[in-house]
């Protein structure tokens, strides 16, 4: 996070603002109120964001064997509004929030991870989370959660490739047996990240979910270290 100096950020219990934009519990909603540039092309970017949780999920994972990263599903069924002026977009529909912290660099570590996250009928959703470790294990996490936020661990579905992105970033994901997962829109295409809308069947039903693949390997390699500051700006102190 290098794109505001230290006197930029600041934090509370209900609140985090980081240059002129915000991130505040308002009663039961999330607000994310948005005033930024776009990089490496700039463009205004303003409007507010809210996430109103169908019930919090109090429990955290432990994603390595020493307990130094832990995962945290906060809201995994919540409905969002998004109303921006700059550009002139809105949405409302399903959405989710979590949270990664850690006690050390995830590159050190990780190889890599597969994410993906649908909504399931009921108001439900579920998570498919795919983490190869440094030392050669691996953890794979599966899990539903209900309105009322309680969690449901099921047997992963098996493991199934997704074409590579345009940087050659290997994704995967996992779908019912006889099922085949497949890529419906790419969002987000870079040297060691991908983020994609994706089609697969998880507990018997069809779904659309949400899906990520990060390479660590690639990140922690020196030619993608010296494109970084390209694309996140560095600011002193």
């Amino acid at each position: 996070m290098t794109e505001r100096s230290r006197e930029r950020v600041s934090r509370s219990a209900d609140a985090l603002c980081i240059g002129p934009s915000t991130l505040v519990w308002e009663g039961d909603a999330l607000v994310l109120r948005i005033d930024e540039v776009t990089a490496p092309w700039p463009s205004r970017i303003r409007g507010v964001v809210r996430l109103h949780p169908a019930a919090p999920v109090g429990c955290e994972y432990l994603l390595d064997a020493a307990g130094r990263h832990r995962w945290s599903p906060i809201a995994p069924c919540a409905r969002v509004e998004v109303q921006l002026s700059q550009p002139a977009l809105c949405w409302r529909g399903t959405g989710y929030l979590d949270s990664n912290a850690g006690d050390r660099p995830l590159e050190a570590d990780f190889k890599r991870w597969d994410w993906s996250r649908a909504s399931l009928p009921g108001s439900r959703s579920a998570v498919l989370y795919d983490l190869a470790r440094r030392g050669g294990d691996a953890l794979s996490l599966a899990m539903q959660f209900d309105a009322q936020g309680r969690v449901h661990h099921f047997a992963p579905p098996p493991a199934a490739a997704l074409s590579a992105s345009a940087w050659r970033v290997a994704r995967g994901t996992r779908s019912d047996a006889g099922s085949t997962p497949r890529t419906l829109q790419r969002l987000e295409d870079g040297p060691f990240y991908a983020r994609s809308v994706i089609s697969a069947q998880w507990l018997g039903e069809p779904v659309t979910a949400m899906h990520e693949s990060l390479s660590l390997s690639r990140f922690d390699s020196s030619w993608v270290r010296l494109m970084l500051p390209f694309r996140m700006p560095r600011r002193a102190g």
